[in-house]
């Protein structure tokens, strides 16, 4: 396994300083998102420049010149948004993201399933996260069965036939249409095995999920993977659960909040964790994602890089 980083991790960089401290800490592998994802900034891929040859002449030159591997182009984004003109984008920058990786012989390409509304339409996506109620016991199957089916039906046919050694690599993250092992399976049938999963523990362990229990059931479908902790402060989530209305941004006040990798669960964890995805046939990238709200990108993306190079030493150590 590699260690690589997200370039969302360091949005206030600029694409040859990303490259020059991925290059001082000894990390090869980069991850790059393409385009401005709502209120996020992501300074590293533009999908106009990335469109023409002379940016991407440009940017082979300086993975070349720092010595970089780009190991996926990140196209986060709700692909189904209800509102046509924010789908319309964020399937612009996964078609750029696609290109791009096709053109520079890159085998990885991650995104999400996509959020859509519900039967009764409307300008925002419906996560579909519970069936308890009247009218909400179905949603998940509508928007499988007219959205999120035959969407990614198509694409997966489409790449089979226009990028077969492309993969595209599905998060798994809550406030998508598919969040789990459930999700997935529910998906399956529509897809291809050119569509995959990027995993991304973080997002399970917040759930009450045991990623462990996502590689046994989905490991022959990595193709992709995140580095990145959660921290759970028990009492907090005694007294309000995991589910709250208010993003996890204030770590003073948040039930759970991201973590770099080994400060929200031990590197024991985490050396059983690498261990499993290796044994279910991942031995690709770890790639990190800083989204701690105590750290800022550099320091963040600095602790995983610590933490995942000790969990891979102990492995190395137990061989």
């Amino acid at each position: 396994m590699r260690i690589g980083v997200y370039s969302d991790s360091l949005p206030k960089m600029s694409r040859r300083e990303l490259f020059a401290w991925c290059a001082g800490h000894g990390v090869r592998d980069v991850e790059l998102g393409i385009g401005s994802w709502g209120p996020w900034p992501r300074p590293h891929l533009d999908p106009v420049e990335m469109s023409g040859r002379s940016g991407r002449d440009r940017l082979q030159g300086e993975l070349r010149e720092f010595g970089m591997n780009l190991s996926a182009v990140n196209a986060a984004g709700n692909l189904l948004h209800p509102d046509a003109a924010k789908r319309k984008d964020a399937q612009n920058r996964f078609w750029a993201a696609v290109d791009l990786a096709v053109a520079l012989g890159v085998s990885r390409v991650i995104t999400m399933s996509g959020c859509p509304a519900g039967p009764g339409g409307g300008a925002l996506g419906v996560f579909p996260c519970w069936a308890t109620s009247c009218d909400d016991e179905r949603l998940f199957d509508w928007q499988l069965a007219n959205e999120l089916g035959p969407f990614w039906h198509s694409i997966s046919a489409r790449l089979a036939k226009e990028a077969p050694g492309l993969m595209v690599c599905l998060e798994l993250h809550p406030g998508v249409s598919v969040f789990s092992v459930a999700g997935f399976e529910a998906l399956a049938p529509h897809i291809g095995a050119n569509v995959g999963l990027n995993l991304d523990p973080s997002h399970f362990w917040w759930q009450g999920i045991d990623p462990m229990t996502v590689i046994e059931a989905l490991g022959n479908r990595i193709g992709f993977a995140h580095g990145k902790d959660t921290l759970l402060y028990a009492d907090r989530i005694r007294q309000n659960g995991v589910l709250h209305f208010a993003p996890p941004s204030d770590p003073s006040k948040a039930p759970w909040h991201f973590a770099p990798v080994g400060e929200g669960h031990d590197i024991e964890t985490w050396v059983a964790l690498l261990k499993a995805m290796r044994q279910s046939g991942y031995d690709g990238v770890i790639s990190i994602e800083h989204e701690d709200p105590r750290y800022d990108g550099e320091e963040g993306t600095a602790r995983s890089l610590q933490g995942l190079q000790k969990a891979l030493r102990h492995i190395e150590l137990s061989k």
